[in-house]
């Protein structure tokens, strides 16, 4: 018979409000999670996942201060008394930014950081850090310099890190968000594993989809701060609102037909830049580049962005997107070849000349947002810009309200869920009014109907003559991208249109990126529809 003592979490009644905002974060919550289970934690930003993970890994109330109700008990003991050290030594935590997790300036110091505040001997250090790094397949990555890596490889650092603590309970905050689609697997997979080898797991995601394939045991599902349904996975699809929640294909095509169909479905414009006559907007000429002596990213990349692209980047972590993105922004400069932006060569012009022409939202939110409130951080770069008061008062309010946000203006912007943040991030560049929107995956921590929601209005905006995404993103890439790029290894491995790039399923697998169900829906309809349509319009369009 299990007692508490032999239950790894209890939560009981659990309510928190935040000092700095009105409202509670999390409204009496409790649940029991059992050994060897995976718990999926699912509902919309802001709902309050990552206020209850903060609540069970002690940082709430000793970091983030406000008023907190209820009991958490690990283990059958009350953790109200115990210190951040104690508690870390029995919950282990991925946040959603791995850029606030990683302390160390190499990998292996950042992987050993835990076990040497714990002062453990260096023989069992070290043979904790190598475990780990071989049991996430990254000890290639042992030496590196931290700063240096994917956003992606930084998200596996920090689980490296955390594992080596083998802790008892698992939580993971968007531990997808960086990860490329073939990683994502793996990842989870491994999740699979240490929950069948005894850990209990606590799995916050938005990619359900791909969750789903692993069989959580149960699921819950939280909005506006409380637990609207905690049990098995095949209720989930009845219950939660399938646009705030990307559900795979089929599920939602049959939900939505019970729907009426939506008022407009909107057909973004499609502009074939091959139509396009005039000089382009960037021209990459055999670009090359590397951070280290020896050791080139990128490899003799040619290409030009013209007015109406709007380009999906794909490929996997490390394959060089990011330093492809950075040389067309200015903030790196080739080592051989040239980046021409607007015919103005990239090595002439300062980061502060081309932002007019390029507006670049970064894939950590952490990296952009410092201003005391939400609404002086998007006012920041127009006023820089030396646009008109009254001009930066409507490129302000006009930014909020395409990313959702409007009721968060006089917010701390450090002080919001990753999700917010990163919409914040990119309202700040919305608000510039700069001529390419440029963005470091846009849709990272975000729910499926606030992201669908801020691209249906970026791609709609007159200002911009070009638009180009990274992204993770098989699905997002398929809808929105007229263009898709795959970079491998710094080279430039495809261009051309969604159907012609991502049909091809063995060469998306060979790049580390996998076939969706809206793909193969997508692809299996084309004849008929002609185009990529998300599930919701393709359930009546399809009629």
């Amino acid at each position: 018979m299990q007692t508490m003592t032999d239950i790894p979490l209890i939560v009981e009644d659990l309510s928190f409000k935040y000092r700095e905002r009105a409202g509670a974060a999390i409204h009496h919550i409790s649940f029991e999670a059992n050994p060897g289970e995976i718990l999926l934690i699912a509902g919309a930003s802001g709902c309050g996942k990552t206020t209850l993970v903060r609540c069970i890994n002690g940082l709430i109330p000793r970091s983030y201060k406000g008023e907190l109700s209820g009991k958490i008990s690990i283990f059958g003991e009350d953790v109200k008394a115990w210190k951040l050290s104690q508690i870390s030594q029995k919950v282990g935590t991925v946040l959603q930014d791995p850029d606030r997790q990683i302390l160390g300036t190499k990998v292996v110091n950042e992987v050993a950081f835990g076990l040497e505040n714990l002062g453990m001997p260096r023989p069992e250090i070290l043979a904790r850090v190598g475990e780990a790094l071989d049991f996430l397949k990254i000890p290639h990555l042992r030496e590196r310099e931290t700063f240096s890596l994917s956003g992606g490889e930084k998200q596996k650092v920090a689980l490296a890190g955390v594992l080596a603590m083998r802790p008892s309970i698992l939580l993971l905050d968007e531990p997808l968000a960086s990860l490329d689609p073939a990683s994502a697997q793996e990842a989870l997979d491994m999740v699979r594993l240490l929950a069948n080898q005894g850990m209990t797991i606590l799995l916050v995601e938005h990619r359900v989809e791909d969750v789903l394939r692993i069989k959580p045991d149960r699921v819950m599902y939280m909005n506006a701060g409380e637990a609207r349904y905690l049990g098995g996975i095949q209720g989930l699809s009845s219950v939660v609102n399938y646009h705030e929640v990307k559900l795979p294909a089929e599920d939602v095509v049959a939900r939505a037909r019970q729907d009426p169909a939506p008022a407009e479905i909107k057909v973004l414009p499609r502009v074939t830049s091959l139509s396009a006559e005039k000089e382009p907007l960037v021209k990459f000429q055999n670009v090359a580049f590397g951070y280290e002596p020896g050791r080139e990213i990128l490899h003799g990349i040619n290409l030009e962005i013209k007015r109406g692209d709007v380009i999906a980047v794909l490929g996997p972590n490390g394959a060089g997107k990011t330093t492809f993105v950075k040389h067309a922004i200015g903030l790196l400069k080739p080592k051989s070849g040239s980046v021409l932006v607007d015919g103005r060569d990239t090595r002439t012009a300062s980061v502060a000349e081309i932002a007019s022409m390029l507006g670049y939202v970064f894939q950590s939110p952490s990296h952009m947002l410092f201003a005391p409130t939400v609404r002086e951080e998007l006012a920041f770069g127009p006023t820089n810009m030396k646009h008109p008061q009254a001009q930066i008062d409507l490129e302000v309010k006009e930014a909020l309200r395409i990313v959702n946000l409007a009721e968060k203006e006089n917010d701390a912007p450090l002080a919001l869920s990753f999700g917010q943040q990163k919409r914040v991030s990119i309202a700040a560049i919305l608000a510039m009014q700069s001529r390419i929107l440029v963005m470091d995956e846009p849709t990272a921590g975000q729910d499926y109907q606030n992201y669908m929601n801020f691209m249906d209005s970026i791609l709609q905006m007159p200002t911009f003559e070009a638009i180009l995404f990274i992204t993770h993103d098989v699905d997002l890439a398929a809808i929105y991208a007229n263009r898709i790029l795959m970079v491998n290894d710094g080279k430039l491995i495809a261009d051309g249109s969604p159907q012609e790039t991502l049909a091809d399923f063995e060469k998306l697998k060979a790049n580390r990126l996998v076939p969706t169900s809206l793909l193969a829906l997508n692809l299996k309809h084309f004849a008929a529809t002609g185009r990529f349509l998300r599930a919701e319009a393709l359930a009546h369009v399809l009629r």
